[in-house]
Formats: C-alpha cells, structure tokens, sequence
C-alpha cells in the first residue's frame, strides 16, 4: 500500500509526533520515525527541515550514549582503590601541615537514607582531621533530626544544630559557619557524597601550594545509584564563573577568607555559592583546581542536578549576584540570560568609543577579500574603526579595483603593500605598525562577518585591563563550528607531536542536547589561545609583547603570540555569542600543501616545543583526563588518571 499527501491535514496528522517534546524520542523511536518520512516526504521542504531537525537529536543522541559509555569505562579505573585509600591514609601522617577542615551540610527535610550516605562519606575519608558542622534548618520530618543524632552519637567530630525557624539555605550554611572551628571550610550538599579521598586531596594541595580556594571535578550519583554525568573544568576561568557557576563542587575555602567575603547573604538563596565564589574571586586570586572527580551529586526528581527548573527562584538570584560582582569590580553590563545553552551572558559597556584597526592581510582570492569587506560594510554597527589592507603581492586586477572601490566607502580606509617574502607574522605587524586605533583587530580575508556587534562585544572585553586577546566563535559556511578556542598539546599524527587545534566539542552550531556539550561550548570562557583569524588586543598589550614573532611565518604565530600575552598574567578570552564564516586556510594553505613548506612547519613545531613545552603539556583549560589526538573534550581510557 502506498502513501500519497494531498492535503495539509494530512501533512499534520504526519508531523504530529514530532511536535514538541517528541522531537526528544529515543533513538532507535528516530530512526523508525526518520526511515518513514524520508521515504514518503524528502522532497517537501518542511519535512527536509524536519529531518535535519530529526538527524540533530539522532546526532545529539548518540554523542551522549558514547559519553555514557566512556565514563562507565573510565570511573572503572580511576574511583579510588582500597590499595589507593590504605595508602592515603599512611601518607597523611607524614603532612606537615594537618589544617582542620569543617565540612559545612545544611539540612531540611532530607531522604534519611541519603543523609545517612552524606554524613557516611564524611566518616570514610582517608583524611581523619576534619569536623563536620551539620545545621537543621527547622525540618518537619523527624527522621533527619533522628539520623543526624545517631551520628554525632558516633562520632565526636560531627557537631549539630537544630533552628527553631525554617531560615532557608543562607541562614542553615550560616548556622553550620558558626559550628566551624577549621582553617579551611568545605561546602556538602544534604544528600550528595564525598569521594572518599577528597578531604585528602584538598589537604595535600594545602601543602603544596597554600591557596584559598579550591575545587575539583564532579559527577553525578543517578537514582539507580550510578555515576553519571562527569564535569571536568577548567583550571581557574573567571569569564567562564561569570557563565555559569562552575565551580559548585567540590569546594573549600580558607574560613577567614569566606568571614571577610561576608559569608553566605541572604536574599541570594538558589545562587548562595556562586554569590560567595564571586565574592572570594575578588578577594584572593590563590585559587586551585584539583583536575579529578572528588563529588557525586544526587540525582532526583526534584534536584537541580537533575532537572535545572526545580528552582526557578534561584536564576532571579543568579541574575542578581552577577549584577552585584560586575559593579563591584567597577564595570557596567548587563545581564543576559542565553536560553539554548542555559548560561548568562555579561555584555559589558564600553568605557569610551575607542577607534579600533581592523588589519586583514590579503593577497588575490578576488571572492574572499569581496566578501569579507561586504560584511564589514554590511553588518557592522561600530562606526569608529579604521580597515587597513596589507596586500602581499596581489596580481589580479579585479582585486585592485575592489580596493579604489572600497576607499570611496569605508571613510578611514588604507591600502598598504607587502614587498617582501610573505611572512604572516611580519605582514600583520607592519599593518599595526601603521594603525592608529587604540586596539588591533587581526581579521582573515577568508571570514565573514555574521553578528553585527561584533566589534563592539569583544571592545567590551578587550578594554578591561586584565583581558589580553579576544576571540570569537568561527563556524565553516554550513555552520558547523570551526573554531570554539584553542587547545594545547593536540591534534598530533605519527611521529609529529600535537601543539595546538581547535576546540569543538560539538557536532553542529545548534543548541546541543547533551548537556556536557553545553557546559564545554556554550558559555564566554577563558582558553590560553584563540586563532587570529579573528582577534583583539589592546595596541599597548600587543607592542609589550613585541607583536607576532616573525620566526613563526606560516604557523603558531597567533597561538604564540596569545602565549605570550597570558606569560603577562593577561587572560585570553573566547566569546561564543561573537560569530563569523571562516573558510579555514584558503589562502595560506595547508602544510604539505604547494603553498607551504612542510620542513619549514616541521621547525616551528620545534620552535613551539622549545618555547612552550610546559604549557603544552599541560593546558591549563583542557583536562588530563581528556584525549590529546582530538580537541573534543572526549575521555581518554588508556591511563589511569585519578591515582
């Protein structure tokens, strides 16, 4: 039997299941749904569409189930060994320094059987000086109170105290501060679970390095008592804490630096601890990240673990506690709610109407260079700004009339000519040698230009004074990503080891449906590079580091020249919301390629290593526990990597 469409009802009654939330089907549910209409309707544009729609999600889908899988296997090789936990606990009486940690854990109302988990987690630490400061906050359910005596009654390092008012969240922590007698406090949710080496692991980078401020990574405890879920940071991203708040747990703090910080304020209940993270972020800058799974959140119906919208109330006070850090830091923004990827966006205000250079070096490509100037003209909304072309030896006349008529239309334009052996690295310092704007804005002749305000939005942070380079989201002209920042020590092949690739974690530029996608690519955050195909500096930054090193004339040259910026102590910054197409390398090339020296790439690599070694190694803003053949964010399973 054969299925014709010839009416509208009939093309709803079709589409039907695939309205709203059925779009999030299972997979194999896709696959029999997507065989179905592409069989009968490929040729409709609307189901064309739809099949896109459906092979996003089939996409999207299968990203998170290999996830699963990679984690599963992982967590089988790095959760703690018994071995491991014996040998801690011997290795803790060789510290020299043993700081008491009190563990704060508000309660209210709390599964007994979950709160006897916490409280257990506590007791099994490898680390025994710690103090565990437990406040009630009013429960109705006597069970908490009941599980919460049994405890201290076991153990004398467990000190309680029960509200005679419900407070909410800020005051219970508060109540537990006050309990606190240690050095350093740890904040525990109610019913989530230490690792059994957290404490320990706190405690020795306390003796190695002396911060104020740590955290580590996490994962997620599901109802059926799984792991789930791993997020593994960054090491210290103040951009990416203003995205979202990624520090949650595991973290501690030096308690006179929370107490000066003004504990836990009432009135940001919901975003209690990133209020307090942002405030301490402005007191101290000694903050750690320990690069391992040390916190499992408990997953429930009603868990923000679980499903974000269970408190609502808590993005109201989000909003409110990134208003405040802003203004304290004495900037100007507002506070943007970024709806597909569940993140905040802080669109500061410029200081001043800064003239900006914009250097695009170009040589022939008649289409290219047409097309980025068009853009440039067409879309953009900063007026202040100056273009300066530095053509490297162009032979096709159609190119030089392109540029007599872009000086009638751009009112600041100059055309400068590149005599010399092509050097990128040379050419474009030669362009901002001639510039006259406060800040240099290197752009490719092979983009174009998508946002609007895109001068504007990296401006606002290119002007703060503790931001070096900017950049932004490149995506290839079928809008898939090409550039989401700058990974070190990746992309190696053979014998050719890995410096440096680009970040995309995920599949397409749409909303992504796995949600560790979203946390690695959907937020504005801090990377050690961002490609100079398009990116800000300030002159003054740029002219302190010398410029582009023109020892690298084909390759690394953006990546070194960020590098040195962040050796500065300036932070580099990747702004997602700031798009443009980019036809990667069409006009340099590829190494191997005619165009460039393959034994001349083969030395900059060298020169790369010899430089950079050490943060190669070891990027700050990609994690051990990540593969390096790839910039994916994807697990690598061959080592052990939380021993």
């Amino acid at each position: 039997m054969s299925l014709k469409i010839r009416t509208k009802s009939a093309l709803k009654k079709i589409l039907k299941p695939f309205a709203g939330h059925a779009i999030r089907l299972m997979h194999t549910q896709l696959l029999g749904k997507r065989v179905f209409i592409n069989r009968y309707t490929a040729k409709i544009p609307i189901y064309s569409r739809l099949l896109k729609k459906v092979d996003s999600v089939m996409t999207a889908a299968s990203a998170v189930a290999v996830r699963k899988a990679e984690y599963e296997t992982w967590i089988k090789s790095n959760y703690p060994s018994n071995y491991l936990l014996a040998k801690q606990k011997t290795e803790v009486a060789k510290l020299k320094n043993k700081p008491l940690l009190s563990v704060l854990v508000p309660t209210y109302n709390t599964d007994s059987d979950y709160l006897a988990e916490c409280i257990q987690s506590v007791i099994d630490q490898t680390y025994d000086n710690w103090q565990l400061c437990i406040a009630d906050d009013a429960s109705t359910d006597p069970s908490v109170i009941k599980t919460i005596k049994r405890f201290a009654k076991q153990d004398k390092r467990i000190d309680f105290v029960v509200r005679d008012k419900n407070g909410h969240i800020c005051h219970a922590t508060n109540s537990a501060l006050d309990l606190a007698k240690g050095e350093f406090i740890a904040l525990l949710d109610h019913d989530d679970v230490l690792w059994p080496n957290a404490l320990y692991e706190a405690v020795k980078v306390i003796n190695e390095a002396s911060p104020d401020f740590i955290y580590s990574d996490e994962d997620k405890i599901d109802e059926e008592g799984k792991h789930v879920d791993p997020f593994f940071k960054p090491d210290w991203s103040p951009e990416f804490l203003r995205s979202i708040n990624y520090i949650t747990h595991f973290a501690v703090i030096r308690r006179t630096i929370v107490e000066k910080a003004g504990r836990f304020r009432p009135g940001y209940e919901g975003a209690q601890d990133w209020d307090l993270f942002l405030r301490v972020s402005r007191l101290t800058q000694k903050i750690h990240h320990i690069p391992k799974v040390l916190y499992s959140w408990r997953k429930s119906e009603t868990s923000t673990a679980s499903q974000p919208s269970a408190k609502d109330y808590a993005y109201v006070n989000q909003k409110k506690a990134l208003q405040d850090d802003v203004e304290q830091r004495g900037y100007k923004a507002k506070i943007e709610w970024q709806i597909p990827f569940s993140m905040w966006r802080v669109d500061y205000k410029l200081k001043k109407n800064y003239k900006v250079s914009i250097i695009i070096p170009t040589k022939n490509q008649y289409e290219y260079i047409k097309r980025c100037l068009e853009s440039i003209k067409e879309f953009t909304t900063y007026k202040n700004f100056e273009l300066i072309v530095v053509d490297t030896g162009s032979t096709d006349e159609k190119v030089w009339d392109l540029y007599e008529e872009y000086k009638s239309i751009f009112p600041d334009f100059k055309l400068l000519k590149w005599k010399k052996t092509f050097n990128f690295s040379a050419v474009c310092n030669y362009g901002a040698k001639d510039s006259t704007g406060e800040y240099l804005l290197f752009l490719n002749n092979d983009t174009e230009v998508i946002s609007p305000s895109w001068i504007e939005d990296m401006l606002a942070y290119a002007q703060q004074e503790e931001i070096g380079t900017v950049g932004c989201k490149l995506l290839y002209p079928d809008n898939k990503l090409q550039h989401g920042g700058v990974i070190l020590g990746v992309g190696g092949m053979n014998d050719t080891p890995g410096i440096a690739g680009h970040y995309f974690p995920v599949f397409i530029d749409e909303p992504p449906q796995d949600p560790a996608q979203q946390l690695y690519v959907g937020g504005t955050r801090n990377f050690t590079a961002v490609t100079a195909a398009c990116v800000m500096v300030e002159k003054g930054k740029f002219n302190s580091v010398k410029g582009f090193d023109d020892k690298f004339r084909i390759a690394f040259n953006d990546v070194d020249l960020c590098l040195k910026i962040y050796d500065k102590g300036f932070r580099n910054v990747y702004l997602p919301h700031v798009k443009l197409y980019h036809h990667e390398s069409v006009s340099v090339g590829q190494p191997g390629s005619k165009v460039r020296d393959i034994g001349e790439f083969d030395k900059e690599i060298k020169m790369m290593i010899k430089k950079w070694g050490s943060l190669i190694k070891n990027d700050p803003f990609y994690h051990p526990s990540f593969r390096r053949d790839i910039a994916s964010a994807r697990l690598d399973n061959g080592s052990k990597k939380n021993s």
